[in-house]
């Protein structure tokens, strides 16, 4: 684990890069052509790179050997700058983006965020050519998704269906809605933060990553 400074449009952004340099075992193949960042929830609402839910689907990639990027919006911890809504943590994760592609040049760039960070990462994909999307709850009934396409690339959506923040009918009506449909997963009796399934998240998205 490296603590390292990705330049942002607001000012600096704290972030951490883990690589498992050439991976372990059956991941490595699938893993060595991509590298992964990592978007958290909220941050009004305390999220941060530290999220354990954020951390676990950083462990899931790097176990899939993938290295990650995983950061703090503007306004968290040591990132300047402050909350835009969306608008401004995007042009963030645009350019942590770039950080990871200079930092690995060549590889395919996996997406992927847990809740406001499932949001940016959406629409990050808007923005730049995704080897793959992971998106766990997606606040659909938060942010207007509605307007942002679908992207060239596969996609995991995970969501619980005990969630008590994000309305797990809202997400798994709108997965279904849309055209391709993305792989969804939906796990029973899991909450917003899931609370004792950290182990069967991992599992999802290192399955999904190994799928491909």
């Amino acid at each position: 684990m490296q603590r390292v400074t990705v330049g942002g449009p607001a000012g600096p952004l704290e972030a951490i890069v883990e690589d498992s340099g050439a991976g372990a075992g059956a991941g490595a193949g699938a893993g060595s052509a991509r590298c992964a960042l990592v978007c958290h929830p909220h941050p009004l609402y305390g999220g941060t790179m530290e999220n354990k839910v954020v951390t676990t689907v950083a462990r899931a990639l790097r176990d899939a050997g993938i290295p990650t990027l995983r950061f703090n919006f503007r306004g968290v911890g040591g990132s300047a700058g402050s909350y835009d809504a969306g608008d401004g943590e995007t042009a963030d994760a645009d350019a942590a983006a770039g950080w990871c592609a200079a930092r690995w040049p060549g590889r395919a760039l996996v997406a992927a965020g847990f809740s406001f960070g499932a949001y940016v990462a959406l629409r990050l994909a808007q923005r730049r050519s995704l080897g793959r999307l992971i998106t766990v709850a997606p606040p659909v009934d938060r942010f207007d998704f509605g307007v942002i396409a679908v992207p060239a690339c596969p996609w995991l959506i995970v969501q619980g269906d005990a969630d008590e923040v994000v309305s797990p009918p809202s997400v798994i009506a709108w997965a279904q809605a849309l055209d391709p449909q993305p792989q969804l997963v939906v796990m029973p009796g899991a909450g917003h933060f899931f609370h004792g399934r950290l182990p069967e998240l991992h599992d999802a998205v290192n399955n999904a990553i190994r799928s491909d």
